[in-house]
């Protein structure tokens, strides 16, 4: 199979990154229950890690509740001790399946412990997005090296690449600043 350089699929991969730390700063609560904020967590269950949306519902019936329904009663412990090890610094409450999580409102200290976690998020996304462009730079050169593409077109394909990086680098700061703007607000 002949190697060739996709502008398209270095866009769908770095805009992948972007969806994924989307995804991680939906985790990252405010002052509301939000079942996202679980999706994070993994529970060592049936001997793999298993997200807890695999093992139970997880509801919201109050604006500062959340409830996980487990439904193997023997993954109980094992999720209680998952929560209270994810470092979100939530305690659940155990009744019979039923996990009751009470949000706890942010002080101004978590508040700040969200958002160094929100840049770090952050961080690993860019990383991503200029692993994406690092692989792409490469291909290009071995292809200009194999004689598929000339000078000129390797030239034009890498400032392209590093405008689609720039872009998606600036959807991830933009992200970030609104995270951090809602984390913030009291």
């Amino acid at each position: 199979m002949a190697e060739t350089y996709s502008k398209d699929e270095m866009a769908r991969r770095m805009k992948g990154c972007l969806t994924a730390v989307k995804a991680e700063f939906a985790g990252l609560r405010t002052g509301r229950a939000s079942p996202a904020l679980l999706d994070p967590v993994t529970v060592d269950a049936y001997g793999q890690q298993m997200h807890i949306s695999q093992l139970g519902t997880v509801s919201t019936p109050e604006p500062r509740l959340l409830t996980v329904q487990v439904w193997d009663r023997g993954m109980v412990k094992a999720v209680d001790k998952a929560v209270r090890d994810a470092g979100l610094g939530l305690n659940p409450q155990v009744d019979g399946q039923l996990l009751r999580i009470p949000i706890p409102e942010l002080n101004e200290e978590r508040r700040k412990e969200l958002v160094k976690l929100a840049h770090k998020y952050a961080e690993q996304a860019r990383v991503a997005v200029r692993n994406v462009r690092r692989d792409g730079m490469e291909l290009l050169k071995r292809l200009e090296k194999d004689h598929k593409i000339g000078q000129d077109e390797h030239h034009k394909q890498g400032e392209e690449l590093q405008k689609l990086t720039d872009g998606h680098i600036k959807e991830i700061d933009q992200a970030l600043q609104a995270k951090e703007h809602e984390i913030m607000q009291v």
